[in-house]
């Protein structure tokens, strides 16, 4: 591969960041991606909205959150597994997700068929 960890880290940031506009309407105020062994994590910060830290006040709420937040990524998984075997030439293996809805964070990792972090000199 000829391109360096950090440029790729930086394109899947980049590609998430427009998916996340394109698909769920708005994007987060930041996002990291880091590259580890077989995985990919995916750091976005500031994806709630205010309405929804409100809806979170309550475990009825905070639950009711984290499920629908969790639907909606997930009927865009195969977009998501498409931008990464895009940017990585990396098939993905298996899609992992949560939310916090106390700080507004979601974690995505992607699980890769081979160690990626091994094809960076």
């Amino acid at each position: 591969m000829d391109k360096s960890k950090g440029f790729i880290e930086a394109e899947i940031s980049k590609a998430i960041t427009q998916w996340e506009k394109d698909y769920l309407g708005r994007g987060s105020v930041s996002v990291k991606t880091d590259i580890l062994r077989d995985m990919i994590v995916v750091n976005l910060k500031g994806i709630l909205t205010p309405a929804e830290y409100s809806v979170c006040e309550s475990t009825e709420g905070m639950l009711a959150i984290k499920r629908i937040r969790s639907k909606l990524v997930e009927s865009g998984v195969s977009y998501l597994n498409e931008i990464i075997l895009d940017i990585t030439g990396e098939e993905v293996k298996s899609f992992h997700t949560d939310i916090s809805t106390s700080t507004g964070e979601r974690v995505m990792v992607f699980k890769l068929m081979n160690n990626l972090e091994n094809t960076f000199t």
